[in-house]
């Protein structure tokens, strides 16, 4: 499933192509995906503009002129693809190319018109259908089932060390299970978390509770952790995301952050921190493999 950086990815490929445009068409094509659409989906949205695209964790959210807004979730494999006028010639140039998506799979798409960028057809495939789009009310945003619990936002001022070891006094967890669990931190998901604790040199079998000293304050392993979770997530958002089985851009350009995986699938190689001759281990917790170091993660 994307993680942060790739649902921040597709939010930046989208913005040239919807934001400031006006819904000229949405063609609809079946009742559901994860979830029923709302009813009269299409006819809500269309004449409208999209004023802003937004992401909350995993979550994009558009601004609808009129009040209401757009959730949008990829799930395990949905992808969008642009296929957008160029306003110099007005000929139409095709960002992406949807080689090896069939067709059956596209499932919405949005004819996008008088936008910043020119026409633009936003077409949503998804094979697994573990994807959802609805709309919701303006005033219950924050309220909404999907995201009233969400956590802070890890690339926010919010999330600090002190925020952190605030929310893991006490928690007998290991540090993995807590940083996967989106009612503390939003957004982040298997692979990002592998790479932070790797990066902050910590294991992720460790006690969560581990981040507060024995005053109450956030422990320097706090300030490694938030300091980790946030270069990684910058990293991989530079990088692109990570271009994992059916993850691509909107332009169909591939990320390349999974050639910066020091751990992550890389089971049997040998630690690539300095000075560190441990080597590469896969392990399960809750059912999905973690990867690290046994050696310098403490």
């Amino acid at each position: 499933m994307p993680e942060l950086p790739e649902v921040e990815t597709v939010r930046r490929g989208l913005v040239p192509a919807m934001v400031g445009a006006r819904f000229a068409q949405v063609e609809q094509r079946r009742a559901d995906l994860r979830f029923p659409f709302p009813e009269r989906f299409a006819a809500r949205l269309e004449g409208r503009r999209l004023l802003s695209l937004t992401r909350r964790a995993k979550y994009l959210i558009g601004e609808i002129e009129g009040g209401e807004r757009l959730l949008m979730h990829l799930g395990m494999s949905g992808r969008f693809t642009v296929a957008a006028d160029a306003p110099s010639t007005g000929t139409v140039a095709v960002l992406y190319h949807a080689t090896g998506m069939a067709a059956a799979h596209d499932h919405v798409v949005f004819h996008m018109a008088g936008g910043p960028a020119g026409d633009a057809a936003v077409t949503y495939n998804d094979p697994r259908r573990f994807g959802f789009m609805t709309l919701v009310a303006e005033a219950e945003v924050e309220t909404h089932r999907l995201l009233a619990g969400l956590g802070v936002e890890p690339l926010s001022n919010a999330f600090d060390a002190v925020y952190l070891a605030d929310a893991a006094a006490g928690r007998s967890c290991d540090l993995k299970a807590f940083l996967l669990d989106q009612r503390v931190v939003a957004g982040l998901g298997n692979i990002y978390v592998s790479e932070a604790l790797f990066r902050a040199g910590l294991s992720p079998v460790r006690r969560a509770g581990s981040l507060v000293d024995r005053r109450g304050r956030p422990s320097e392993r706090a300030e490694r952790l938030v300091a980790a979770i946030r270069d990684v997530l910058g990293d991989a958002i530079a990088a692109g995301g990570s271009s994992l089985r059916d993850y691509v851009h909107t332009d169909g350009s591939l990320g390349y952050f999974q050639h910066a995986f020091k751990v992550y699938d890389r089971d049997g190689a040998p630690c690539p921190r300095d000075g560190c001759s441990g080597t590469i281990g896969r392990i399960v917790q809750s059912g999905r493999s973690t990867y690290r170091c046994g050696r310098c993660q403490r």
